[in-house]
């Protein structure tokens, strides 16, 4: 029995997820171990080409959509993306962050495609939830509530979002989650046709990234891992099943959390950012991808999500190297289903790890860690 497997074996044992899937490739040598069992109770093994839904790593894929539009030369960096989504054009920001949601000033200037790549669009949630501003982006069923499975249309999304103030004016802080929606409406816009198809075309056809997408069809759906949230006295939770809220074709694909995937078609997507982009991107694409972009009072007022990393475009970048696994260069993200995908530079590493046990919150937990932590020191 492998380390990795091992490890995983341990967390299955002791109750905290029924089944996972983890890879590591380290320069082209691949250990994957697919422990547990499908569902909770269930006798089913995982395997190791199980479906799991990314929630919030599809975020670098979102991402790397847009670059493909800049790369085409569809898009530039300093484009005020009012360009193709008119309804943002006249944005307002509320006077202070704690400031009522009708106290509110026009912004500055117009948000542009790099704000919002680097999720500084100015919509977005901050480490105050409370925050009035905040609260329509939950309470919005187009925006938020519907969460990566909305009932609205890209169309409706935007227009939902253009009456909701800014918590921040553009460019000035990292906030979480919204942008990235963003990102896949601009995409369907600047490229003419649905979010879905673009990335087909130019992401998951090239890299032969073949089970990924953002439903499952009906041949697949028996590989779809139920996904379970946690009580506060450990017990998991159904909350969705393979012939639930996957099964259909979304009304809006969520750039921030609506992909599965399994970990091979995820380890495509990783080596392609460790090759300088191939077919994919260009060289320069990815080196803004998986750079920092953020000032350190950014990243300190964003560290409920950052927990002391940077961030690039989608993703987290790792500045320090203040934890075991850490690698200054580590770029990748953390999906609030379970799910985490890295590429590390440095040393040519892919790690994913997927899991069927929900997070309680944006910090990675002590199973997520150690599995991190052994996938850098093996």
């Amino acid at each position: 029995m492998s380390v990795l497997t091992a490890l995983l074996e341990k967390y299955v044992a002791e109750g905290v997820f029924p089944g996972a899937v983890a890879l590591v490739d380290r320069g082209g040598e691949v250990e994957i171990a697919a422990v547990g069992t499908m569902e909770a109770g269930g006798t089913a093994p995982m395997e190791a080409d199980a479906l799991f839904r990314l929630s919030s790593v599809t975020k670098p894929v979102t991402a790397a959509a847009v670059l493909a539009l800049v790369d085409d030369g569809v898009l530039a960096l300093d484009d005020p993306i009012a360009r193709w989504l008119p309804e943002l054009a006249s944005p307002v920001v509320v006077r202070t962050p704690a400031s009522p949601v009708d106290d509110v000033v026009p912004a500055a200037r117009p948000v542009t495609v790099e704000d919002v790549l680097t999720s500084r669009s100015g919509w977005g949630f901050g480490a105050d939830f409370t925050a009035p501003a905040v609260q329509p982006l939950f309470a919005d069923v187009a925006v938020y509530g519907g969460g990566p499975r909305s009932t609205a249309t890209p169309d409706e999304w935007a227009a939902s979002l253009a009456g909701i103030p800014m918590l921040r004016a553009p460019g000035s802080a990292f906030l979480y989650n919204t942008s990235s929606d963003l990102q896949g409406v601009l995409v369907a816009r600047a490229a003419g046709r649905p979010l879905p198809e673009f990335m087909a075309e130019r992401i998951f056809e090239p890299l032969g990234m073949t089970d990924t997408g953002f439903h499952v069809p009906d041949g697949a759906r028996h590989r779809l891992t139920p996904y379970y949230t946690v009580s506060p006295d450990g017990a998991l939770t159904l909350a969705d099943g393979p012939d639930g809220n996957w099964s259909t074709p979304p009304a809006f694909p969520s750039g921030a959390g609506g992909l599965v995937s399994t970990a091979a078609d995820w380890l495509a997507f990783g080596r392609m950012l460790l090759a300088g982009g191939g077919s994919v991107l260009s060289p320069r694409s990815v080196r803004l991808m998986t750079t920092d972009h953020l000032s350190a009072a950014q990243r300190e007022e964003g560290s409920l999500f950052l927990q002391g990393q940077g961030w690039g475009y989608g993703g987290s970048v790792d500045i320090t190297s203040a934890e075991p696994w850490n690698s200054p260069g580590r770029y990748g993200w953390v999906g609030g289903t379970g799910t985490a995908a890295h590429v590390v530079p440095a040393t040519g590493t892919v790690t994913v790890l997927f899991t069927t046990r929900g997070l309680a919150g944006p910090v990675p937990p002590e199973w997520m860690r150690d599995f991190w932590t052994q996938a850098a020191n093996a």
